[in-house]
């Protein structure tokens, strides 16, 4: 019989600093009022980072780490790969975030290797740890964490990148075991879209546009770079895809939308997370608003999840259906029978 893929557990860590909707609208300069960003843009408030080394983004995912294994009572030498899902904005570029990771959770018999899907990086690498567990004898379990801070690019001035107000800093973990035969990883399905690989993302700083005295102000924002052509693919084909996704995760684990009990979903914008809900059939209350956290980019199911198991909302038995979107553009959904 092929392995069992279950979570042990999980782990997060959210920084002291928070930026409020007030602050949001002050930084926009009034475009946007406090309360378009309260009800439109569905931000109370967001975790902020400091300049503080704790806030880095490879020791982010370092401590959701070490909080995950002080949540599971899991030994770090039990660790055989470390899939790091921290972003590209890092303490130093070109260093190894699984690395980092694995020498700062004493992690010592694992090796370990960095990957990237933006936004759908977890749900991505959800995958692929249950894809190594079941490929490899010697593989008996997998950290899939990492730490994210991207709000650091946001120009609140610029409202072609509104849709990004939301971004902000915070670290996440989860735990792979084979044949744990809890909390089981059924079927996952991605699916992407590269026809609009370069309409969003930091024009300044790669190799097409390196930094000079005259851009450095530039280096690493985040800005639409064709705009009508990314806002085009988005409008017409994101949310169908995303459902496409989310049916064929629960076709691949012999279920269909009725056996939902809970959407671990990133934040979005508040209308397009209650469309999702009526869609799929589910209550508000089957989800939680990442409202007074804000969007941290490929953690948000990990703290969804961590959060609905501290309010009940998933328990033994329960059906959670995880929904991840990356710029690039990827979408991605999972099915996770808990206990």
């Amino acid at each position: 019989m092929k392995p069992t893929v279950g979570i042990v557990g999980v782990g997060t860590y959210l920084p002291k600093n928070i930026m409020t909707a007030a602050q949001i609208s002050a930084a926009t300069n009034g475009v946007w009022s406090e309360d378009a960003v309260r009800n439109k843009l569905g931000i109370n408030q967001k975790y902020m980072p400091s300049n503080e080394p704790c806030d880095g983004t490879q020791e982010m995912g370092a401590l959701a780490a070490l909080e995950c294994l002080k949540n599971t009572g899991v030994d770090p030498l039990e660790i055989d790969a470390i899939l790091c899902i921290t972003e590209e904005w890092k303490e130093y570029p070109l260093t190894t975030s699984a690395c980092y990771v694995q020498d700062r959770i004493g992690a010592k018999n694992a090796w370990g290797i960095d990957v990237q899907n933006r936004c759908c990086t977890c749900v991505s690498a959800m995958k692929l740890a249950k894809d190594m567990l079941i490929a490899d004898d010697e593989i008996n379990m997998v950290l899939v964490c990492g730490g994210y801070r991207n709000c650091d690019f946001i120009d609140y001035t610029d409202s072609n990148v509104s849709f990004m107000f939301n971004l902000g800093a915070g670290g996440g973990a989860i735990l792979l075991k084979k044949n744990h035969d809890k909390n089981l990883l059924l079927g996952t399905h991605l699916m992407s879209d590269g026809s609009v690989v370069h309409t969003c993302g930091s024009k300044v700083g790669g190799i097409f546009e390196p930094v000079t005295a005259e851009n450095y102000k530039e280096y690493g924002m985040l800005r639409l770079m064709d705009s009508p052509k990314m806002k085009g693919l988005l409008n017409t084909v994101s949310m169908p895809n995303w459902y496409h996704c989310i049916d064929e995760a629960l076709r691949k684990s012999d279920m269909t939308r009725e056996n939902i009990d809970y959407l671990s979903i990133l934040h979005i914008k508040k209308s397009g997370h209650l469309a999702m809900l009526k869609d799929l059939g589910l209550r508000e209350d089957q989800a939680i608003y990442l409202s007074d956290y804000g969007h941290i980019g490929q953690i948000d199911q990990i703290l969804s999840l961590e959060l609905a198991l501290k309010e009940g909302k998933v328990k033994d038995g329960s059906v959670v259906c995880m929904i991840a979107a990356g710029i690039g553009y990827t979408w991605a959904a999972n099915v996770i029978r808990w206990g």
